[in-house]
């Protein structure tokens, strides 16, 4: 049973809320002595079950992250109600498994962020961020978003992947629409969950999938044949290799934790740069020395993932709450990012901030984000073309927000320099 009317988190509204009157909701949870349970948002042609526990602190978001054995990813993390088999098809990736499938995959994939492989970007990721500020440069200031943050992350991926540049903006379209898959703009219906309008969303969402997996799944047969040392190339060869089915749900997970969570961060990095323009002072004195701090502050304060699900084995206690077997948990990692007990004055955004122990990749765990160093240097390698190039930039007005419950999305923000 709920005990506000205006904490119902599983339906739209409460996630078109402003982002402040949301994280007041979420502060409010903190202060109740266990978990509220939610109900779950009922939607056609999806079997809903009867809700979800909302883990809001840090400690209990923590603790079901290490425990995977009672705290399951298996049969879904990424939707709230159990996914379709028609959709988990392209959508079930390794963050819907436990170990040792997920184990083999992690293993198999990790080949592409080991220290050496991501060392060998570094200047990539110089010279492609020095190209998309040119190039904003000559458009002019228009869309942040648009002109520089989605360029940098998805180019990465795809470049690590050897998709060629002309089908970049493919990908990208593909990616919001499957994660802006109830946001009018990308989904293209309104936001009423009638059986009409959910049948639109749902044929776009599976088509965007399908399209992406064919897309890896036909690079996996070439490289196969003819490898050429890029990312594909070491997933389908060598003694443990993916099948064809998982590179293409690898490449949808990789494209869109990978690209879409890192343009958010560095669209919001901007955005609290310039409300912040004491912060932002104090970065430009000392860029070296604090972008590494700004750059896990941004991740904390914004937390581009809000949530995650799991579901519980056993029946087990934690914390003093007592969950049965079946239960379903979400993992509100923008929650814990802000509980009073674990960061000192949690809605201050401050780069100095040490330590700083936020969830925003994820809890320690199995499933904590193997593509957090690359995300990390993503960001710094932009952040200091920004302000090298365009030191006066900041943001013009409020953002458009994606209407999600689990990214914490920027879709359009206008700037100035």
């Amino acid at each position: 049973m709920t005990l506000y009317a205006d904490l119902e988190m599983s339906q739209l509204d409460f996630w078109g809320l402003p982002q402040a009157a949301r994280m007041e909701a979420f502060r409010r949870l903190r202060r109740l002595d266990r978990p509220v349970f939610m109900p779950e948002q009922t939607v056609p042609f999806i079997k809903a079950g009867p809700g979800y526990y909302a883990l809001v602190r840090h400690a209990d978001v923590l603790e079901a992250s290490r425990d995977a054995e009672v705290f399951s990813s298996e049969p879904c993390a990424n939707s709230i109600p159990d996914m379709p088999r028609w959709l988990a098809v392209y959508f079930g990736s390794m963050i819907n498994m436990d170990d040792p499938k997920h184990a083999r995959l992690r293993r198999i994939v990790s080949r592409a962020f080991t220290p050496r492989v991501l060392a060998k970007m570094e200047s990539d990721l110089a010279a492609a961020a020095a190209e998309i500020v040119d190039r904003a440069i000559e458009e002019g200031p228009q869309d942040f978003v648009t002109q520089v943050a989605a360029r940098l992350p998805v180019r990465v991926i795809c470049d690590m992947m050897g998709i060629p540049p002309d089908q970049h903006d493919y990908v990208l379209r593909r990616t919001n629409v499957i994660l802006g898959n109830v946001d009018p703009e990308y989904s293209g219906i309104g936001v009423e969950m009638g059986r009409l309008n959910t049948a639109r969303g749902l044929i776009r969402l599976l088509r965007a999938g399908r399209q992406l997996s064919r897309l890896a799944m036909r690079l996996g047969k070439e490289r196969r044949q003819r490898p050429t040392g890029d990312l594909v190339s070491l997933l389908v060869n060598g003694e443990e290799r993916l099948t064809s089915q998982e590179l293409g749900s690898f490449f949808i997970l990789l494209v869109v934790a990978g690209s879409e969570t890192t343009r958010n961060a560095i669209s919001h990095g901007l955005k609290l740069f310039t409300d912040h323009p004491a912060q932002r002072r104090l970065l430009l004195d000392n860029f070296e020395g604090l972008i590494g701090k700004a750059c896990d502050e941004i991740i904390r304060y914004s937390t581009p993932v809000i949530q995650f699900r799991r579901t519980v084995t056993r029946d087990h206690e934690m914390n003093g709450m007592t969950y049965r077997k079946g239960d379903k948990v979400l993992l509100f990692y923008n929650s814990a990012n802000r509980d009073e007990s674990v960061f000192t004055d949690p809605d201050v955004f401050d780069i100095t901030r040490d330590p700083n122990p936020h969830v925003g990749f994820g809890a320690p765990g199995p499933h904590h984000c193997l593509g957090a160093h690359l995300a990390r240097r993503e960001m710094i390698v932009m952040f200091r073309e920004l302000y090298r190039r365009l030191p006066d930039i900041k943001t013009v007005g409020e953002p458009d927000y994606l209407l999600s419950n689990f990214i914490n999305g920027i879709k359009h923000l206008r700037y100035t320099y």
